[in-house]
């Protein structure tokens, strides 16, 4: 009988594997900033350092939010300033919905914590080779901006 219960197990764990392994195929990247007390202060910038060696491959970029239920907003403004290896930067404004016009939350989650993924750039190339940075600083109108696990970079292959 432990043979068996100890074989099912194990054919249970590699399924398993299999099953989140090929669940993050296309990641190229990801991080994760985490925030003291679940607060994110309007002046804390989260960096991000992503390394290019491919310059041909194209890839989709995603921020990933982690709110608690003391979020007291239905959206969330960033500023992004991206920063090649040469030197140049680009800096976006973004907002994104993170509940519906009922408050229900978007992403997946369950209890307090809900994740979101949210889309950033599609089709992307990389033009030079080195580390890009990413810093990212919330926008809203509040110094500390309480709910907020953490917030993240991922980096995956292009797929259309």
């Amino acid at each position: 009988m432990t043979i068996k219960t100890g074989r099912s197990n194990f054919i249970l764990s590699v399924i398993m594997l299999f099953a989140i392994s090929s669940c993050n195929s296309n990641v190229i990247y990801t991080d994760e900033a985490v925030m003291p007390d679940m607060t994110w202060n309007l002046f804390s910038n989260t960096d991000f350092s992503f390394p290019v060696t491919n310059t041909t491959e194209s890839t989709d970029l995603y921020f990933t939010i982690r709110t608690g239920s003391q979020y007291p907003f239905r959206n969330i403004f960033l500023f992004v300033t991206t920063s090649a290896p040469d030197g140049k930067s680009i800096t976006d404004t973004l907002e994104y919905e993170i509940a519906d016009e009922k408050g229900n939350w978007l992403g997946k989650g369950f209890g307090d914590i809900h994740e979101l993924k949210l889309p950033y750039r599609k089709n992307v190339f990389f033009p030079v080779k080195g580390t890009y940075h990413f810093k990212i600083q919330h926008g809203m109108r509040t110094g500390d901006l309480k709910g907020v696990y953490d917030i993240g970079l991922r980096v995956e292959k292009y797929v259309q």
